[in-house]
Parts: structure tokens; sequence; C-alpha cells
């Protein structure tokens, strides 16, 4: 028997099954015990401040991501632009800026959170599966917006940052909870999920809130940007993810079944075999199984990306890049040094980078300098220790189709600079990730 077609949800046991029946679970465990294992090996050489450039770079990628889901991104020059607090004129663009910005810095700010203990998975602190945190993700997203940026597309509405949605919406086929009941389907939700045991059940149990969380429609809008950072934040505080991936490009580089699976889990129960609760727990249960293939992708492109024998060869080509084509006083003797800090992730002091060039004392002081300018290193300091870091026209090299939408923009904008009619250098071949 199929499950009642209800006209309006008002009551949190509608939106059962939050969770298959364990008889249902195995095969989802096992998946998820792959995901742990693979998010242990892609962490193991990492310590807990490794890679600061690239998680830097990896938070600006998730944040296009999310917003090019909704269809209100911009493009990767323009984020780098923001985020030097260079807003564009143009009143749209400059919009989708401060979305972007407010994203990467609510990332940055509740991993944080994670790291400290005042925002964490569930126990004591701000639990990640509660009617507060959900406001509060909401609210740092979109508290950075101007009136008319809040404007909602009825023309008059206007989105409140961290309140729930104050009247009845629909999205496509999907008839989403009265804004009455919100509350306590909310805490359904967050009592069903935090009340999950941890290990790989938990991964099960992130997948499935995401889906349950974005069917209750609780904003008015900004739904989908909750319900993904939510799910990384997750991810996150699991330890799988080590700030170097993230399921949001998988779902926006997959973004039709993204949707088209989304969309299956919010039908209704089609038969005696299809679960005991009112929703479909095969759309669940495949919802479920997508999220975490999605993860364990994520896990295995970012580990071929940081091999650190290919990381050398990617290295030496962009040093070639830059000293033959580019001429930008970056010199290919800079090769050993440069690898070594990101083998290492560690600091070194100026004149120890210098010595490992080779060069001269002056034409190393030179390197050096253009090496700064560039980007390929940061510093804190005037003359402080230097780092390995990712300048966005070497993206390309270093990570290939990590963004490709980044290396594409770069390439026009050089093109823009040099006021040529075709980018720089040979197409490299990159990895599907």
């Amino acid at each position: 028997m199929k499950s009642q077609i209800i006209a309006q949800y008002d009551s949190p046991h509608q939106f059962e099954p939050l969770m298959p029946q364990e008889s249902k679970m195995g095969p989802l465990l096992e998946r998820a015990s792959d995901l742990t294992r693979a998010a242990a090996k892609l962490a193991a050489p990492t310590s807990p401040v490794a890679h600061r450039e690239l998680r830097a770079l990896l938070r600006s990628m998730n944040s296009y991501y999310t917003n090019r889901i909704e269809g209100e991104h911009t493009r990767p020059v323009e984020i780098e632009r923001a985020l030097a607090h260079d807003f564009s004129s143009d009143a749209d663009i400059s919009r989708r800026q401060r979305l972007a910005v407010a994203h990467i810095q609510t990332e940055q700010a509740c991993e944080q959170a994670l790291v400290s203990g005042q925002l964490v998975q569930s126990g004591p602190g701000l639990g990640l599966y509660s009617a507060r945190a959900i406001l509060h993700l909401h609210d740092l997203l979109f508290q950075g917006l101007t009136h008319q940026d809040l404007i909602l597309s009825d023309g008059h509405s206007v989105l409140i940052p961290g309140e729930f949605r104050k009247r009845q919406v629909a999205i496509g086929r999907h008839e989403a909870p009265a804004h009455e009941a919100i509350p306590a389907f909310v805490e359904r939700w967050a009592q069903s999920y935090a009340g999950v045991r941890k290990g790989e059940a938990s991964i099960v149990a992130a997948a499935a809130s995401h889906h349950r969380l974005a069917w209750m429609h609780p904003f008015a809008d900004g739904n989908g940007r909750v319900s993904r950072l939510h799910t990384h934040l997750l991810m996150h505080s699991m330890g799988l993810t080590s700030g170097l991936w993230s399921p949001l490009r998988g779902f926006a580089r997959t973004e039709d079944r993204y949707r088209a699976l989304l969309q299956g889990a919010d039908e209704h129960r089609r038969g005696d075999l299809d679960g005991r609760g009112n929703l479909s727990e095969a759309g669940l249960i495949g919802w479920i199984d997508y999220t975490i293939e999605m993860c364990i992708d994520q896990v295995e492109f970012m580990g071929e990306q940081l091999n650190i024998q290919g990381m050398q060869d990617r290295i030496r080509a962009c040093l070639m890049f830059e000293e033959n084509a580019r001429k930008s006083g970056v010199r290919k003797e800079a090769l050993i040094a440069l690898h070594y800090l990101f083998a290492s992730q560690e600091e070194l002091g100026r004149a120890e980078f210098k010595a490992m060039t080779g060069l001269g004392d002056r034409v190393a002081t030179q390197t050096l300098s253009a090496l700064l300018k560039q980007g390929f290193l940061a510093t804190d300091a005037p003359y402080g220790k230097v780092r390995f870091a990712i300048p966005s026209h070497a993206l390309r090299f270093y990570f290939p189709a990590l963004w490709p939408e980044a290396e594409k923009d770069q390439a026009l904008v050089e093109v823009e600079l040099r006021g040529d009619d075709e980018p720089d250098g040979a197409a490299t071949t990159c990895p599907s990730g």
C-alpha cells in the first residue's frame, strides 16, 4: 500500500523515515567505512596547521560551487577581488560577491568553532543538530547582505537572516511543511540525528539529515546553502575532511544527479516494500548512497592532487612556464625549495630558502622577491619566514581540474591584461575528479 498523499505537512511523523531500517543499513555502513579509511589515508601526513593556503583556496571554491547550484555564483576572479575588499560597481555582481565572501567567512568561522569546542556535532556546546545551529548558519550566511540584496523573488518580501520562514512555500512538486510547524519538525530532526551512534552510522545520518533539512525548507531562502554547509561541517566535525575536501564540489559537479536524488527522496512511500514511514525509504537510501559516493570521490581526487612526487613534476612545469613564457622573474632553481615547503608544510627562513636554490645571493634574493610578488610564497611579516602558497595563475599546474572554472577565468584575465587573443601555455591533461 502506498502512503497517503498529504495536503499539508503539519506533524513531524509525516517526514519519517529519518534513517533506513537496520536491515537496509549494511551496504551503507560498508560505504561509510570506505569513506572513513580513505579520509584517514588522506589526512595521515597532515598536521593541524598544514596546507593553510590550500584550505583558503578550497573555501573560495566551496563558496563558488554552492552558490552555482543556486544560480547565484560569480566569477572566481571576482571572489578573489571581493576578498581584497574590491567589489564591483554592478549591483548584481556585488551582491553575488557578498554572498561568496559570507560563505567563505562562515565556513572558516564554524570550522574554527568546531576546533575550539564552541560548535560540536553533539553533546555540550552548540550542537550541529539543533535549531540554534541552523539558525546561526543562516544568520552568518546572510547577515552581511544589504536590504536590497535580501528582497526575495516576489519583489517585496524580505529575507530575515537567522529566522524561520513565516509563509507557505512549494519547491517544484514538493509542498514544504506548514510554517507554524517548522519548530516541531526541526526539533524532531535534531533529536533523531543527534542520537545516532558514532562511527559509520553517523556518516549515514549526516547524509540523511541533509535531505530532511532541505525537505523541511525552514527558511524563506538559503535552504540549499544551509543544508550543504551543514553537511560539510558534520563531515569536518567527524575528523573526515582535514580541511582538504568537501562534498560541495561533488554536489555541484554532479548537479543533475544531486537534484534528481533529492527529489527522489521527497517522494511518498511507493508500497509495502518501501519502508514504514510516509516518505520513500528507497528514495532516502538512494540519496544517502549518492552522498557517500560523492564524498569518497572527492577524497580520492584530492589524494591524487596531493601526491608528493606528482606535485614535484607540476611545480617544475609551472616554474618553467613562469621563467620562459611569463618571464615573471621566477626561476626554475626554486623547485627544490618550493617542493620542500609543499611536502613538509613547514615554513623556512629566507636565508634557508635562498640557500636551497643553489643560486648566488643576489640572484637568489631576486628570485625570492619574485616568488613572493607572484604569490608562490606567503609570509606573515616583511622579513618573516615563508611558506608554500598557491597563486591563481598556478592553479592549472599545481592542482589540474580541481577548479576548472577558476583556471579558465584566470586564463581570460591574463589575456585581458596582455591584450592577446589566446591564453598562454598548452592545455594540461587533467584527472576527471
